[in-house]
């Protein structure tokens, strides 16, 4: 039992230095060396870390690990998913943090788990589904949803419906992330619904290329409008 404390002390030891080197982003392939069931307990308690990029990063590398585990044992990543999935249920007497980013960090890394689990993630943002119904951990799900697009758009096509509602959400980190996730999703938006944005100060931290950059809800709105075909001519 003595040695499996000091193995454990010991991993999670090596988890924190490779989450906190300089070199984490040159160094992702590393991830992949690790024995996956083993490495994903002490990555998953990272996401709860007080330092933003910190959690972060540790997203990163459970999306690497889950993709990498998922091609060899294939089941225990469906039992890590699950882990993910009921964290989020009201059921399990706990908060979520960080499991919708995450599982959108998978999701966009492994094609056969977003084939399996993507419509769980964009269902917590569907009334008609499982809304999660606290402002905190909608804010990862928007996340969640907007990185599963940018690598996988066709399976979030028509959950634009879902996104847009957001736009018009008190909490501004609700407005920028769902207008930088629908900068992915859709091609084409309402003008009325966009310009408003544009005059939108609040700043929020955004992780996006494995860096967090300071950004205003209305340069995200700008960046979607100047994409091309993003505004429903009239």
């Amino acid at each position: 039992m003595k040695d499996g404390a000091l193995g454990l002390r010991g991993l999670r030891a090596r988890v924190e230095t490779m989450i906190r080197s300089d070199l984490f982003n040159d160094r992702l392939a590393d991830w992949r060396l690790l024995p996956g069931r083993q490495v994903i307990n002490p990555l998953l308690s990272f996401l709860f870390h007080s330092e933003e990029i910190i959690k972060w990063r540790a997203v990163t590398a459970i999306g690497v690990v889950m993709a990498h585990l998922a091609d060899s044992d294939m089941e225990a990543a469906r039992n890590i998913m699950r882990r993910l999935i009921w964290s989020l249920n009201d059921e399990s007497g706990g908060i979520g943090w960080g499991s919708a980013e995450a599982m959108g960090e998978i999701l966009a890394r492994h094609e056969r788990l977003a084939t399996e689990y993507a419509c769980i993630l964009i269902s917590y943002i569907r009334p008609d589904c499982n809304p999660l119904e606290n402002q905190l951990l909608e804010r990862g799900v928007l996340w969640g949803v907007g990185r599963l697009a940018q690598s996988r758009p066709r399976m979030v096509d028509g959950c634009a419906v879902y996104l847009l509602p957001y736009l018009h959400s008190k909490d501004g980190v609700h407005r920028a992330v769902a207008a930088w996730a629908l900068g992915f999703v859709s091609r084409e938006l309402p003008e009325e619904v966009l310009r408003p944005l544009l005059e939108d100060r609040t700043e929020i931290s955004l992780f996006e290329d494995g860096e967090l950059h300071q950004c205003r809800v209305a340069d995200l709105a700008g960046r979607l409008i100047k994409r091309p075909g993003a505004v429903e001519s009239r």
